[in-house]
């Protein structure tokens, strides 16, 4: 089979239907709500033409668009017999002492392969501040993913590949220093806030991690960006979870922590 047919059979639909049905399902636990059909569709077809997966994580839903992530798209390099990865510095482009890195991954689907090279860059303006000082690691993951997207014929962008430059997060001396969220008009974003913060302050919770999960679980880029009735659920949840199980919500918080990162080995 040549390289072009092995691409073509890779993103051919297989109507996995029971995976089909088990996103869909988890989707609108997600948004809480009906999922319109702008977000359904693509997530079918990422279903059957992928088998990539909400539950385990391979999948996020970032400013209404499904992102794969990176643990999904290294699962389906380990489905398809992936024969391996390559990932060498790009010494003339790297800057150690300014933390700026560029690297270069060069994925190799099957044994005859010439190989899909993918670039990953990262520096202190481009990566959040929850995980500066891994600069290094997340060129590598970026130019993993985007050699694999290659690889596989994924035209969607991995999580990992969007850059940040969002300002200041929260700190634990602070933690009104959360962003107001979209209230629509009806001015409740502040209570929703304040409630936040007290729990934060109540359980002695680390604000930087609550909102790193507060980002994943209302599945939005910033936390500014999320809807009201997203972080109200989201709020209850995080009270509900400390009074229940504090040490599992520490547990839970604690991999968001930048050491938490999954990496290319």
């Amino acid at each position: 089979m040549s390289e072009s047919e092995a691409r073509r059979s890779s993103a051919r639909p297989r109507r996995n239907y029971p995976l089909v049905r088990e996103n869909l399902r988890f989707a609108r636990r997600l948004i809480a709500g009906t999922l319109p059909i702008r977000l359904a569709e693509p997530l079918k077809t990422l279903s059957q033409d992928f088998d990539f997966s909400l539950r385990r994580g391979e999948l996020q839903l970032l400013n209404n668009s499904w992102y794969v992530t990176h643990t999904g798209l290294l699962r389906l390099a380990r489905r398809k017999r992936c024969r391996g990865i390559h990932v060498e510095a790009v010494d003339s482009l790297c800057d150690s002492a300014a933390n700026r890195f560029v690297l270069k991954a060069t994925v190799y689907p099957s044994k005859d392969s010439a190989g899909f090279v993918g670039y990953g860059d990262a520096d202190p303006s481009n990566v959040s501040l929850l995980v500066r000082g891994a600069e290094m690691r997340i060129a590598e993951t970026r130019a993993v993913n985007r050699a694999l997207r290659k690889a596989y014929g994924i035209g969607i962008c991995s999580v990992e590949e969007i850059g940040s430059t969002s300002g200041s997060t929260a700190t634990a001396s602070d933690p009104h220093k959360f962003p107001p969220q979209n209230t629509n008009g009806n001015g409740n974003g502040h209570k929703v806030r304040d409630r936040l913060c007290q729990i934060i302050r109540q359980h002695k919770l680390d604000p930087e991690l609550v909102k790193a999960y507060a980002v994943d679980f209302c599945g939005t880029k910033a936390l500014k960006d999320a809807t009201r009735e997203q972080v109200e659920s989201f709020v209850q949840q995080l009270a509900d979870a400390a009074k229940r199980d504090r040490d599992g919500l520490l547990c839970q918080l604690n991999s968001y922590a930048p050491s938490s990162q999954e990496v290319a080995g």
